[in-house]
C-alpha cells in the first residue's frame, strides 16, 4: 500500500505539518496544560510519588492556592493526574500520576534536566544580547 503523494513520512513532519499549528486543535489545551510553569512543576513534583494539596504547594514555591488548584484540575482532566479525596475530617485530596501522566512527566523532566544543565549557558547567550 503506499501513502499519498503529500504523506508526512515521520511522526515529526505529521506534527509539524498536523493540527497542533491549527488554532482550534484540542491538543493545543493540552499542550498549555503540561508546558506551563505550575503544570511542569506539578508533573515534576509527583514523579516522586503521592503528595497532598498541601505538600505540593509547600514544594512549588510561589504557586498560588489557586494556580495550583487549576494547574492539578486540568492536568486530572486530561488524564494524567488522579485525585483521590478521602472522605475523613478534616477532608483531604491526594494527588499521583496515572501511567499517562508518568509518561508525559518523563519527557518533562527530560526538557527540564536539559534546562537545568545548560543554565549557565543560557545565561551568557542573555548577557550577550
Amino acid at each position: 500500500m503506499s501513502l499519498p503523494r503529500n504523506h508526512p513520512d515521520t511522526l515529526t513532519e505529521r506534527i509539524e505539518k498536523g493540527d497542533l499549528f491549527a488554532e482550534p486543535c484540542p491538543s493545543r489545551e493540552i499542550f498549555k496544560h503540561v508546558c506551563s510553569r505550575w503544570g511542569v512543576l506539578c508533573l515534576l513534583s509527583l514523579r516522586q510519588g503521592t503528595h497532598r494539596f498541601s505538600e505540593l504547594r509547600r514544594k512549588i514555591g510561589g504557586v498560588s492556592e489557586k494556580m495550583l488548584a487549576q494547574s492539578l484540575q486540568s492536568l486530572a482532566e486530561d488524564g494524567f493526574v488522579l485525585r483521590v479525596s478521602h472522605p475523613v475530617v478534616p477532608p483531604f485530596v491526594e494527588y499521583s500520576l496515572t501511567p499517562m501522566g508518568e509518561e508525559v512527566a518523563e519527557h518533562v523532566a527530560t526538557l527540564a534536566d536539559w534546562i537545568e544543565l545548560n543554565l549557565p549557558r543560557v545565561l551568557d547567550g542573555r548577557r550577550q544580547l
